[in-house]
């Protein structure tokens, strides 16, 4: 044989048979008959009882609750609301109404936050105190705005702006 990569390679031999051996092994002597009764069967082992469930993985049983996971649904949407007021701020580039109409989600986030504080409490921490902080930037926003349309309307008016007269 030719081998590519080696190049010629010695035959390989069979596999050696295994010796059989010429005389059978000796039997073992039957023993003598004797007397004595032979011994009883062994009893099996008495069964164990269940072991108890372990903690935290096993069902409650029937009738009790469970630990129920404090809910923080006032917080949640004030975060939200608060985000949204603050993402929405360039509504208030709208002369007036927009200024009118930013007050209301981040005052909304500010309620929700205040609420979610009192109801919620220490669990909701994050939420509520998000909300609260981004509400006040909201609603700081939106009254800044309406003062400085109703500043600007105002001066222009004093100049003449609004005049009919051709």
């Amino acid at each position: 044989m030719t081998d590519p990569v080696n190049g010629d390679l010695p035959p390989v031999p069979p596999p050696a048979q295994p010796a059989t051996p010429a005389t059978p092994p000796p039997a073992a002597p039957e023993p003598a008959a004797s007397p004595v009764a032979p011994p009883a069967a062994p009893t099996p082992p008495a069964p164990t009882p269940p072991a108890p469930p372990s903690a935290g993985y096993a069902a409650p049983a029937y009738g009790t609750t469970g630990v129920v996971a404090p809910k923080k649904t006032l917080s949640l949407i004030g975060m939200i609301a608060g985000i949204v007021g603050l993402l929405g701020f360039w509504i208030v580039f709208i002369p007036i109404v927009g200024s009118i109409l930013q007050l209301f989600i981040p005052g909304a986030a500010l309620v929700l936050g205040i609420m979610g504080r009192k109801r919620e409490g220490l669990p909701a921490r994050g939420f509520w105190l998000t909300a609260i902080i981004t509400g006040i930037i909201g609603l700081a926003i939106a009254i800044i705005a309406l003062i400085g349309w109703i500043v600007v309307f105002v001066a222009a008016g004093a100049h003449g702006a609004f005049n009919n007269s051709y």
